[in-house]
Order: C-alpha cells, then sequence, then structure tokens
C-alpha cells in the first residue's frame, strides 16, 4: 500500500501515478474499458477480459472535474521557434557571424541553420529544445555530408539547446562540435525581473 493518485478519463481510461515518474504512471488500462467500483477495491477490465484491481484503504481526496472540449495545444519554444529566433540574432553565437541560410539542404534532409563565423568560415547548427545523443548523431552526418562540398568545407558544427544532457555534451565535444544552450527568454528579448534594483 502507498499513497498514490488515480486519474479515471472520461474516455474510460484509468491510470495509476507516483510522485517519481513524471508523466508516466506505475499502472493503466487504456480505453475501451470500463471500472466498477465495490467499496475497497476498483476493477478496471478491458475487452479482452485483462483487469487491473486497485484497493483502497483511505481516499485522502476525491474530486470531479469537467474539462471541455480540447482547444488544441500551443507550445511556446519549440524547436522552430527557437530556429527563428536563433536565426534573427545569430550573433548569439558569436560576434560577426552571419545567416547564410534556415533550413540549409543536404542529401539526407536539412541542418537548421548554415551559418558563416567571424572570419568566413561555415558552420552548421543543429538546435533541439532537449540536446541528447541523436542530435549529435543527426548534426554529426550532416557534417559529413556538407564536408564533402569543396565550397564550403570545412564546414564546423554547432549543437544548440535549451538543455544539453552530459552524455550528449560529451560526444559532441569528443567529435570537435561546439556546444551552446540556448536561454529562449533572452533570445526572445525578455529580460528576468529577478535581481533587478529598478
Amino acid at each position: 500500500m502507498a499513497q498514490r493518485l488515480l486519474l479515471i478519463k472520461a474516455d474510460g481510461s484509468v491510470s495509476i501515478h507516483s510522485d517519481d515518474r513524471a508523466y508516466k504512471p506505475l499502472n493503466w488500462m487504456s480505453p475501451p474499458c470500463w471500472l466498477i467500483e465495490d467499496p475497497d477495491i476498483w476493477t478496471v477490465q478491458n475487452k479482452a477480459g485483462e483487469k487491473l484491481i486497485i484497493t483502497l484503504e483511505e481516499v485522502l481526496h476525491d474530486s470531479k472535474h469537467e474539462l471541455g472540449p480540447e482547444p488544441g495545444l500551443q507550445k511556446d519554444g519549440v524547436e522552430a521557434d527557437l530556429q527563428k529566433l536563433l536565426a534573427e540574432h545569430v550573433t548569439t553565437l558569436g560576434d560577426g557571424w552571419t545567416l547564410v541560410r534556415r533550413e540549409f539542404p543536404t542529401p539526407i534532409g536539412p541542418v537548421d541553420l548554415m551559418c558563416r563565423d567571424s572570419a568566413g568560415g561555415s558552420v552548421a547548427v543543429e538546435i533541439k529544445r532537449r540536446g541528447e545523443i541523436d542530435g549529435v548523431e543527426q548534426l554529426t552526418r550532416y557534417l559529413e555530408l556538407l564536408n564533402r562540398d569543396p565550397l564550403l568545407a570545412p564546414v564546423q558544427g554547432v549543437f544548440a539547446a535549451q538543455q544539453i544532457k552530459p552524455q550528449a555534451r560529451t560526444l559532441a565535444e569528443d567529435r570537435g562540435i561546439r556546444c551552446v544552450v540556448l536561454d529562449y527568454d533572452a533570445l526572445r528579448g525578455i529580460e528576468p525581473d529577478e535581481f533587478r534594483l529598478f
């Protein structure tokens, strides 16, 4: 027995959550399924006859809320937003930098930004919200292809993200790729109010 959060949604799904797993439930039953509520035991069953049995010892809070129709979710700070902002403020990556093109084509897909550094060198920039190993591998493949073009080579790489996992940073630096952590609010021109005297 332990304290748990039980979510029963209008679509019939039931999920059991603890404090340590973010959005991932400990257990769940996806719709179509139905819930049979007895005083101390809830039984959730699906069409295949599978059962999720929940034993209740104490109810700390019980509430019901109608969520209404789904208007659609708009995320602020998705990769496309970061790409647009960084393209507009490419000098964030270095003084004297200029943008060549967004979505610069390669045979395996476009690299987010192609830039020139202050010395005129080519720099391919891959942008992620969360920088993980997959993103470093993706940029590595782009760099390999871009460096085959004598008009661009040598092409350096920059891996830019709001967060970069330590393993991704280690792999990037091992491959000569520079890592840059992006501050989305600073790129938008929003300065934090905290620690300000005036």
